[in-house]
């Protein structure tokens, strides 16, 4: 995509969506998505977010809250006749996708799986919104944090890490996630890479084998804290346990793109390096 209007534009769905101009009126169901329109100058097109976008906080506060990411408010939405209206494949509900397609709104459907994918959507959605320039900026940046980061060090020495999503069952990642790929790029092993399921249910006696170095516990989508630590215990003597490294860590920073992407990566590579 060149950046000029009127233009024709294909989502992560494969779907082809032709703009006569940047958008006038955005609603975002996507709550880093919401976070990179304001990081982009273009947050006075925002009309509409989830109560899940949160950030930045004083903005956001100020907008209609639409519901949630898994059941929006539909009628509330097409009652604000956006411009676009921002989706991902995994966060919203194919249901809602195709009940607001079949009203005739215009919608862009986001699936990141990677980080340099995470990278490519903040320049695609930078030009689509009309803030081309800023999108160039945003992706030099994240790009040149990452150059640093991605250290043959890093690259070759990686360190093994556990990093559950939930607790009741226990839940983690393959490799075929966007969360996956940061940790990636920070040095890191994903115990779980190699799961047939993309979140499968984990026994941690069954998991001490692979020796974890590392264990992350996140405060999104379920929220960890330090009294969930003891509930590691079938573990055993793991490094991450032997040796205290068990992190309790800003989900935000795994799992949100946009704005976030590089410097979640290079957080969680200096927790990497501790480790090594």
């Amino acid at each position: 995509m060149g950046g000029g209007f009127p233009t024709e534009v294909r989502d992560d769905a494969g779907r082809r969506l032709r703009l006569e101009e940047p958008p006038a009126t955005i609603v975002s169901l996507v709550p880093s998505l919401t976070e990179l329109l304001f990081a982009l100058g273009a947050g006075d097109a925002v009309v509409g977010v989830t109560r899940y976008c949160t950030h930045p906080p004083a903005e956001t506060a100020r907008l209609p809250r639409l519901g949630g990411t898994k059941n929006p408010d539909l009628d509330a939405i097409v009652a604000l006749r956006p411009g676009l209206v921002l989706m991902n494949a995994e966060e919203n509900r194919r249901e809602d996708f195709e009940a607001l397609d079949a009203r005739g709104l215009p919608i862009y459907v986001t699936e990141p799986k990677t980080v340099d994918d995470g990278i490519a959507l903040n320049a695609r959605l930078a030009e689509i919104v009309g803030r081309g320039a800023a999108g160039t900026a945003l992706v030099q940046a994240q790009r040149d944090i990452l150059a640093a980061v991605r250290t043959p060090e890093r690259t070759g020495r990686p360190v093994r890490y556990f990093c559950p999503i939930w607790k009741r069952p226990w839940m983690g990642f393959n490799a075929d996630t966007y969360a996956h790929d940061v940790l990636r790029c920070a040095g890191g092993m994903n115990v779980l890479a190699d799961r047939p399921e993309r979140y499968p249910t984990v026994d941690l006696a069954g998991l001490a084998p692979a020796v974890p170095d590392v264990v992350l516990l996140p405060d999104e989508p379920y929220v960890f804290t330090a009294a969930d630590i003891p509930a590691l215990a079938p573990l055993g003597n793991a490094p991450a346990l032997a040796c205290d490294r068990v992190h309790l860590v800003d989900g935000k920073a795994l799992s949100w793109y946009g704005p976030r992407i590089a410097d979640g990566v290079r957080a969680f590579a200096a927790l990497f390096d501790a480790a090594r």
